[in-house]
């Protein structure tokens, strides 16, 4: 069952306070960014944000699973509307998190005649 667009929408707005919080459709769900950091994934409308040692120490008690299968386990958040609570953990979570690879520039047809 895929995500719903409303549920990702809502999801987008309440991690609003943590940064820059973008989404992208991926294999039929949606990546979630902070400043350019993938931190979460949304599958059958439930949220899964990465696990991090800042996350275990905000929430020690926080439930796991796969978001999908064959994926490492994330964290499960159940509860979307403690907008604080996510604020403060995606934050965190984002901090421990390494900066995105820079993108390779494409080279177009053009581009590698003029390399040759």
């Amino acid at each position: 069952m895929a995500s719903n667009p409303e549920f990702v929408q809502y999801v987008a707005d309440q991690l609003a306070g943590a940064g820059d919080i973008t989404y992208r459709k991926m294999f039929g769900e949606y990546g979630f960014y902070c400043d350019g950091k993938i931190f979460a994934v949304v599958c059958d409308n439930q949220l899964y944000i990465k696990i991090t040692e800042a996350g275990k120490q905000l929430a020690p008690n926080l439930d796991t699973a796969s978001p999908y299968h064959g994926a490492k386990p994330h964290f499960l958040i159940e509860n979307i509307d403690d907008q604080e609570f996510l604020t403060k953990f995606v934050t965190s979570t984002c901090k421990e998190l390494p900066a995105p690879k820079p993108k390779k520039a494409k080279q177009t047809a053009k581009t590698k005649k003029q390399d040759e």
